[in-house]
């Protein structure tokens, strides 16, 4: 029945004693309890064997006296007999849990005395001097003078004790550290000493509640996180599942070093199991379809401090749902949903009205909202039904009044939109499995309302038949299409660059400075009262999540609604099909045939080789049929190369320097070439011969691309070039005609470029790792980053055109947002991945040393090897179906790789 929800809010319980209650010493109606004595830093709680009697509890600052009754005949060896009592008197005391029963304190007023026997007498001494120190503690004056002195109470407590090695596992076991710290729970932290071994994590607490020692084995370990708590960063988090809203322990330690080496020791032991999730590893992840929009922000919560061990940094979730009378739930109509561009201070226009006007008439430092939208208070009127105890200890053994409860859904959101101060959002237990919160099982007695009506279940809107419906409905709703195109509009608003600053002042959504990560240093305040008293308000008030993006948030690929004949592709053969293949079904097929070729990639097999260059190969480019294959190479020659009589049929030299990239035009009746000489070179397959050249730039041409009649160059003279080309007519050997349209400056060599599906946007990557995004039409910049440290190697757009991947001297693959701009992820590999090919989830690589690499993006990890060049690959050649693969070499050689499945 005791918990530690008893005690007052920073109380800690240090120890028990067996013992028994007397009331009414010597009299009559004598009587005698069983139970334990506890002893804690404000209060002395007494638990009863018996169910049916109350828990007691005396705050030590409202005792009159403590002592030992037979102090002064402590030396008569007659009177040892009824050794063991200590006599408390007090003012007033509470009486909790009556017949087992979780509802309001009772407040019993009056002088009163307790004597309490100790089952072993030897320890009254010691326990009366232990009171004597905490309650001189509790009557001082100022909470400050208050929680300092039991501060160092307690840390001479913990500096008396040290871990029991004896709790260890296994005798073999290697201890790494051991230092002091807190467990923390909702409303409580509990003492103790943590101790990391090379096999597992301990926690032993000081007082053996709620067991003696709590263990984590680190194998078990997934996730790991750094905390904020009560503002300074003492905290750590461990997890010991993926997706799980609650961690495994939560510690807070007295000092960062012992906390950053505790969290190094166990970072260290999981990396080789598990590469770290940032935030863009999850946004990729969330795009991509491969996490829920309800796994998203539960990921967004972790990173941003929100724990469900931390009340006053739980984890929030958005109001989803503005339809709370309909019977029935459309999620097709917009108007269904929540605005989730705006806080909730400004989905009601008056409100804000009268809100923005009372901002603008306020000193420094001004804010909106007088209240926040996540505090400990809001947190358990949603949770009052299963979480009582925290309740009754936030709120000093009182539940709220009956009419401000948690009474239904549709009246809370309505006083969400019209209240003067309420602007509170959900909590994740909105969406997930357990309706238990909504329901009043354990059949509490919350108080009646102004109508004479019992608060009992919370009323739930028509279209929901019961509380699991309701749960069911508000999962869909929180998955659903409108809400996919617009939850990063929220993100934005709760943990995005409108959090702060003139975006978030322009946005409706200024809080409190207090509520703000950095809004006031403690350290600072040197009066130790006055930071108490803040910490208080703080911690009461409410905090706003860590800033995680600083520039607006990528929006969730929301995949088109697919065809029926793509699901009935696998039932129905075309033969079978009435109607003639249409060539949206052919389509589907296609991309059918491409999402089985990249699942199978890792199968991939050499097929044949041939070593048909005296220099490294640098492009690859193949007729439309397949049959003939045209490569680049440092030797400064371009062949052609039939893959049927496998022979190499022409050999071509336009100038003594090394050509860098090739390919043919729509239509396979001519090459073009780049060149390290400056020059473009187009060739004549028909004909046989150079058929033009275009001196474009002032430097080696590094790579080309080419779209309906414009080619695109890039080169070390830092620019890429956007060329509009009229073709001469071939056979009355007049010259192409070419028209520069654009020049796209760079400040250093350009090393690579891509064009999106659209060919509306041009990625460039520099030498000194810079990528560019481009709008083409425009020639302006989108976005600009320095993404690697070295040169880029190759950089292209994932077949949708959301992503853009590149790869660099400095070994990383980084994944772009190309909305925003925003760096999603970077893998590091153990060498410089030369080339690659990539279908938004899986990356086919070639690396320096030869070997192809099969990469799963998401999980940032190598899937498979496969042998390939025996130097650096250089270039490859993917067909439009995936499942055929030509690579060339460093090894002056070319391979021919197929996949077999």
């Amino acid at each position: 029945r005791f918990s530690l929800l008893l005690l007052n809010l920073e109380e800690y319980y240090f120890e028990q004693h067996t013992a028994n209650h007397i009331i009414n010493k010597d009299c009559k109606d004598e009587r005698k309890f069983r139970g334990s004595l506890k002893i804690c830093s404000k209060s002395i709680i007494f638990e009863p064997d018996d169910y049916i009697q109350p828990i007691i509890k005396i705050p030590l600052r409202d005792c009159i006296s403590i002592k030992a009754p037979e102090d002064n005949e402590a030396n008569n060896p007659f009177t040892r007999n009824t050794s063991g009592g200590i006599s408390v008197v007090c003012s007033q005391v509470f009486l909790i849990k009556e017949r087992n029963v979780i509802a309001p304190y009772k407040t019993v007023r009056g002088r009163r005395e307790h004597l309490f026997q100790l089952d072993v007498a030897g320890k009254v001494g010691d326990v009366v001097q232990t009171l004597h120190q905490l309650y001189r503690a509790s009557c001082l004056d100022k909470m400050g003078d208050q929680a300092a002195m039991i501060t160092a109470i307690l840390q001479s407590r913990l500096a008396r004790t040290s871990f029991d090695k004896n709790r260890f596992q296994s005798i073999s076991e290697t201890l790494h550290m051991e230092c002091k710290a807190e467990m923390v729970t909702p409303l409580v932290t509990n003492p103790g000493h943590v101790c990391v071994t090379d096999a597992n994590l301990y926690f032993q607490p000081l007082n053996g509640y709620p067991k003696p020692v709590v263990q984590i084995t680190l194998q078990n370990v997934r996730r790991i996180y750094k905390r904020r708590h009560g503002l300074m960063p003492l905290g750590l988090e461990v997890f010991c599942t993926e997706n799980d809203l609650c961690s495994d322990i939560y510690l807070k330690f007295y000092n960062y070093q012992d906390r950053d080496e505790v969290y190094f020791l166990i970072a260290t032991y999981i990396e080789n199991h598990i590469a770290e999730h940032t935030a863009g590893s999850y946004i990729l992840q969330w795009q991509r379809g491969h996490i829920s929009n309800y796994q998203y922000l539960l990921h967004l919560n972790n990173l941003a401090d929100r724990s469900c061990n931390d009340l006053s940094q739980y984890p929030v979730f958005p109001w989803i749902i503005a339809d709370y009378s309909s019977s029935v739930l459309d999620l097709t109509k917009p108007e269904t949903f929540r605005d989730l561009s705006k806080p909730v201070g400004a989905l009601n226009k008056e409100r804000l009205d009268r809100l923005v006007t009372r901002y603008q008439e306020m000193p420094e430092p001004k804010f909106m909202y007088g209240s926040h939208y996540s505090s400990p208070g809001y947190v358990l009127f949603y949770l009052v039904r299963v979480a009582p105890e925290y309740m009754l200890c936030l709120q000093n053994g009182k539940f709220d009044h009956a009419d401000r409860m948690f009474n239904s859904i549709a009246e809370t959101w309505k006083n969400c939109l019209d209240g003067a101060t309420d602007f509170k959002e959900l909590i994740p237990e909105f969406y997930e499995d357990d309706s238990s919160f909504l329901v009043n099982s354990l059949k509490l007695d919350l108080g009646k309302r102004q109508g004479g009506k019992m608060v009992e279940d919370v009323e739930l809107p028509p279209w929901a038949s019961g509380p699991d419906d309701f749960l069911q409905k508000s999962q869909e709703a929180l998955e659903s299409q409108y809400v996919s195109e617009h939850l990063h509009e929220w993100i934005d608003i709760i943990f995005g660059y409108k959090q702060k600053g003139s975006e978030a002042v322009a946005a409706h959504n200024v809080f409190h400075p207090l509520t703000y990560e950095g809004g006031v240093d403690l350290n600072s305040i040197m009066d130790p009262n006055e930071k108490v008293a803040l910490l208080t308000q703080i911690l009461e008030f409410g905090q706003t999540p860590k800033q995680l993006f600083t520039t607006p948030h990528p929006q969730r690929i929301i995949p088109k609604l697919k065809s029926l004949s793509r699901t009935s592709s696998h039932s129905i053969s075309i033969a079978e099909s009435p109607v003639s293949p249409n060539e949206e079904s052919f389509e589907d097929l296609t991309e059918e045939s491409i999402t089985l070729a990249w699942n199978n990639i890792a199968k991939l097999k050499l097929d044949k080789q041939y070593k048909i260059h005296k220099e490294a190969i640098t492009g690859i480019a193949v007729t439309s049929n397949g049959s003939s294959v045209f490569t680049t190479s440092q030797d400064s020659t371009l062949k052609m190369f039939s893959k049927d009589s496998k022979t190499i049929q022409r050999s071509v030299s336009f100038s003594n320097m090394a050509l860098s990239s090739c390919l043919i035009l729509p239509g396979d009746t001519t090459v073009i070439s780049s060149s390290w000489d400056n020059h473009i070179y187009f060739y004549s397959i028909a004909f046989g011969r150079q058929q033009d050249v275009l001196m474009g730039h002032d430097d080696a041409v590094s790579k080309i691309c080419w779209h309906d009649g414009r080619l695109y160059s890039a080169s070390w003279d830092s620019t890429v070039k956007v060329w509009h080309c009229v073709p001469g007519e071939t056979l009355s050997n007049k010259k192409h005609h070419f028209e520069l349209l654009a020049e796209l400056e760079h400040d250093v060599s350009v090393n690579t470029i891509d064009l999106n599906a659209a060919n509306t946007i041009l990625a460039s990557g520099t030498k000194e790792g810079t990528i560019s995004v481009w709008d083409v039409s425009t020639a302006t910049v989108l976005h600009q980053l320095p993404c690697h440290s070295g040169t880029v190697f190759h950089a292209a757009f994932s077949p949708d055109s959301r992503h853009l991947l590149s790869t660099g001297e400095d070994c990383c693959f980084k994944v772009i947002d190309v909305q925003t701009g925003m760096l999603l992820s970077s893998v590091t590999a153990e060498e410089p991945q030369r080339c690659f090919k990539w279908d938004g989830n899986t990356i086919l690589s070639g690396s320096q040393s030869g070997e192809l690499l099969i990469w799963d993006v998401l999980g940032g990890k190598v899937i498979e090897r496969i042998k390939g060049h025996t130097g650096a690959v250089m270039s490859m050649w993917m067909n439009e179906q995936c499942n055929s693969v030509i690579t060339g070499g460093e090894d002056k050689q070319i391979m021919f790789w197929k996949l077999q499945y």
